[in-house]
């Protein structure tokens, strides 16, 4: 079942029902894929290593990889994420070594990956589809990701443009890897940099930024919720409510009787 999907990823409910201890091979993809359990196991056979994953072992799936599978424990539900190379390389850094296929899920990728599956029911997932990259990176690609951390000279200045860009209602402005792109950094740093500069994370001032304005148009008698959802970038009414309501504690509706 798909949970998010642009074109740089996707982000899928898989709920294997296979029962069998025998080895079933998958033709090469040409994805990278991160693979998590959130119930039940199986085995992964790559390069002739095999792996028992559950919910505390994940992996890392690359372009052209043999995979083989089996499900000796029966059924399992997974969340598979499937990221273009060029969202991978963005991440990890131009030639990204694994040091291991297998993934430890730890607590914080754990709780990135819960984060993540809630995002994608408000429509906000790139953020934390990218904070779940860099938590995969760090533990299990030989060469560093893109610098996040380290506070440089040029972290303001990108800051600033981030925002302008945001403020001038650009289309790049409508998600963290179109920003990115338009800002000539990795989208790992963007949303690092950013949240450590500003104090909230990129998605939040953007929406705070949407809020802003659908706050103008409430106040100016504005009635049509569903139009103003998409003239403000919002995947749709409900997702317009749900924001505006977090930010302020009011519905549209309730906010325009407040204003006017």
């Amino acid at each position: 079942m798909g949970l998010a999907a642009r074109p740089e990823f996707t982000v899928a409910s898989v709920d294997c029902q296979d029962d069998h201890r025998g080895w079933s091979a998958e033709p090469p993809r040409a994805d990278v894929r991160l693979v998590l359990v959130r119930r039940g196991g199986f085995r992964r056979r790559v390069r002739g290593e095999s792996a028992d994953l559950d919910r505390t072992v994940g992996y890392v799936g690359l372009p052209g990889e043999e995979e083989q599978f089996a499900h000796p424990a029966g059924g399992d539900v997974c969340t598979s994420i499937s990221l273009t190379t060029d969202l991978w390389r963005a991440v990890a850094g131009d030639a990204p070594r694994l040091g291991s296929s297998s993934l430890y899920v730890d607590g914080r990728l754990d709780l990135a990956h819960r984060r993540l599956l809630a995002a994608t029911r408000s429509g906000d997932s790139a953020e934390h589809l990218v904070g779940l990259v860099g938590e995969v990176v760090r533990q299990v690609v030989a060469t560093t990701a893109p610098d996040g951390d380290r506070p440089g000279a040029g972290d303001r200045a990108l800051v600033a443009r981030a925002r302008e860009v945001i403020g001038a209602g650009h289309p790049a402005a409508e998600g963290l890897l179109p920003l990115a792109a338009l800002l000539g950094v990795s989208p790992y740093r963007l949303s690092r940099v950013f949240t450590r500069e500003l104090g909230v994370s990129l998605t939040r001032y953007r929406n705070r930024v949407r809020v802003a304005r659908a706050l103008d148009r409430l106040e100016a008698g504005e009635t049509g919720l569903a139009g103003l959802a998409a003239e403000l970038g919002f995947a749709d009414q409900a997702h317009l409510s749900r924001t505006v309501r977090e930010h302020l504690g009011h519905t549209p509706t309730a906010l325009r009787k407040l204003l006017t």
